[in-house]
């Protein structure tokens, strides 16, 4: 049985999964993106974003222990120069697994990881419009009491409105 046997064995065996997710995280952390299965992509997400959150503390010991897991100089380079000083802000939530489909040939879902911080599409730039959004607006409470009154009276001016529309319609057909 696999009671609390929590994460995926990929079908590999332990070094075979341990050499592939530190080769695919090294691709990662150079590339920026990459694409592969679904289930690979949030293997590989659970593994390297504790190596970035190691990244922001730039030691030797911290330097030690991403060498340990990534074994690629460049990599590690990389990992605590450009990539360290973007995500110093940030305080956890390093990569984004977008969906593709499925591949052609076994139908195995596709997937690509990316690093958030440098994806230009999705970066935030000043004066774009802000995803997330309260009910009322900034103006609204910039006016203070005098925009619910107005709210209010809206709706009874457009039920008004729409009743008597229908009725002068009648009354046109019955003339």
């Amino acid at each position: 049985m696999r009671h609390n046997k929590k994460f995926n064995h990929l079908g590999r065996t332990a070094s075979h999964r341990a050499s592939m997710l530190a080769n695919m995280a090294t691709s990662l952390i150079l590339h920026k993106r990459i694409t592969t299965t679904l289930a690979k992509a949030k293997a590989l997400k659970a593994y390297v974003e504790p190596l970035i959150t190691r990244s922001k503390k730039d030691d030797t010991n911290s330097r030690r222990v991403v060498f340990r897991y990534l074994q690629n100089k460049e990599a590690v380079k990389e990992l605590f120069g450009e990539v360290a000083a973007k995500v110093a802000d940030r305080p956890g939530g390093y990569t984004r697994v977008i969906k593709l489909g499925l591949r052609q040939g076994d139908a195995a879902q596709i997937a690509f990881i990316e690093l958030v911080d440098f994806d230009e599409n999705m970066a935030k730039n000043k004066g774009a419009k802000k995803t997330r959004r309260s009910r009322r607006s900034t103006a609204k409470k910039a006016e203070g009491a005098e925009a619910p009154e107005t709210t209010a009276e809206a709706p009874a001016t457009e039920a008004a409105s729409t009743e008597e529309t229908p009725k002068t319609e009648d009354a046109s057909k019955a003339e």
